[in-house]
């Protein structure tokens, strides 16, 4: 069956929440092109949504995807050396068989109506280790004409523009950085002259990459209350407690949810040990007395730190999550998707996944489907591109029963195994 006629009516209003999303005010990237690294030999995505979700087969590279805004953001702010060492250099990061730089580029806007704005990284190595060959941020003023680079620079030696709008005839700063491995972007956007410059280094440093496991979330970690959950979850306790003294009310609506989703449940805490560390408890019906979090269901766990992500107060300007259906039960997950949907509203959400009852939750424009082409490089096709999805949607049909059933052209691990591709 291609139709779950009882999910039709979310599924519809999903889609309709499509324009809603779209007047957000938060930063968004548009437009995404890598070149060399690892299997993205020369990879694109345009009109990205606030809610992008990449599907695919096993080694289609959407742990690649997502280490692409992993590595950005750890350039940004452990330096390019240290998240350049982390991923085994040019001799692990460059795309085999290939040569030159590494090359990223993104279009984003601060906000909606604004300017579009490209930066364009380019990153290679010698024997003293990588430096920056190139980077550059351009942008149109004006409604004709081409883009124009305010901000220019190659192995640490440059020119900037200055101001909250710079013009073409500005006049240009010359700019010399300490070393050729600092990126321009990321050391002259802490100068107040340089207010674009700023505001993509916000955006970027401030990224949120999760790689959440159930046993990182089990820690007991020094007590003290933190704003934001760390990459693996190991601070969860920390943050509960931050929720409970500073946005007790966010804290309810979490445990509220979770109880919805999680049978029995009544409470989540924080209690100070004596020795000044924190231990998370839960607490479920009939009993009286918590348990301790080690002892509590890995989905428990894994739902409680995906929703404080999600309602988080002052949350991340992107969030990346990665294959969030580990540990949670299926019919979990349409909601879950659900409430990724909510929060893109003030974040830019990439999640990627395997799950059709996850993608079930989507329209077509917000699905992304990787596969490999014939030479073994990942490629990405939009679900809104494939032959009669639309179609089928308008029907009533879901995503997610859609591409098992076989309906995708692209990415059907059984069909030309090779390349993912289904002449």
């Amino acid at each position: 069956m291609i139709y779950h006629r009882s999910l039709i009516g979310k599924h519809c209003y999903f889609y309709k929440m499509k324009n809603k999303i779209d007047n957000t005010t938060v930063p968004r990237i548009e437009y995404l092109r890598v070149k060399n690294f690892r299997a993205l030999q020369d990879f694109e995505l345009n009109h990205i949504k606030p809610l992008t979700v990449f599907l695919g087969p096993n080694g289609s590279g959407k742990s690649t995807v997502f280490d692409v805004f992993a590595f950005l953001s750890e350039c940004f702010s452990v330096g390019l050396r240290k998240a350049w060492d982390k991923r085994g250099r040019f001799k692990e990061l460059r795309t085999r068989g290939c040569g030159g730089p590494i090359e990223f580029e993104l279009k984003y806007r601060e906000k909606p109506g604004s300017p579009v704005i490209t930066y364009i990284l380019n990153i290679d190595e010698d024997s003293k280790g990588p430096f920056v060959a190139s980077e550059r941020l351009l942008w149109r003023r004006g409604s004709k004409g081409q883009p124009f680079a305010f901000l220019e620079f190659e192995k640490g030696i440059g020119k900037v523009i200055t101001g909250i709008a710079p013009e073409i005839t500005d006049a240009k700063q010359e700019e010399a950085l300490d070393s050729p491995d600092m990126l321009a972007v990321n050391t002259l956007g802490q100068l107040s002259k340089n207010p674009r410059v700023i505001a993509l280094r916000r955006f970027i440093s401030g990224w949120y990459l999760s790689y959440l496991t159930a046993d990182q979330t089990r820690g007991i970690p020094e007590a003290g209350a933190q704003e934001r959950l760390s990459a693996t979850g190991d601070n969860l306790p920390n943050v509960v407690q931050y929720l409970r003294e500073q946005h007790e009310s966010i804290l309810n609506r979490v445990l509220e949810t979770l109880s919805k989703r999680v049978p029995r449940l009544e409470k989540v805490d924080a209690d100070i040990m004596q020795d000044g560390r924190l231990l998370l408890q839960i607490k479920d019906a009939p009993f009286e007395r918590p348990i301790l979090s080690k002892f509590a269901s890995d989905g428990t766990l894994k739902l409680l730190a995906y929703l404080i992500v999600l309602y988080d107060p002052f949350p991340p300007q992107l969030i990346g999550i990665e294959e969030p259906e580990n540990q949670l039960h299926p019919r979990l997950l349409a909601e879950l998707s659900e409430e990724c949907r909510a929060a893109a509203e003030n974040s830019q959400l990439m999640v990627t996944t395997h799950s059709p009852f996850f993608v079930n939750g989507l329209n077509p424009e917000e699905l992304w489907v990787l596969y490999r082409d014939n030479r073994g490089f990942t490629q990405a096709k939009c679900a809104s591109a494939m032959p009669g999805i639309i179609e089928f949607i308008k029907e009533g049909a879901l995503l997610g029963n859609l591409w098992v059933e076989g309906h995708f052209d692209v990415g059907d691990p059984l069909v030309n195994a090779g390349s993912g591709l289904i002449n």
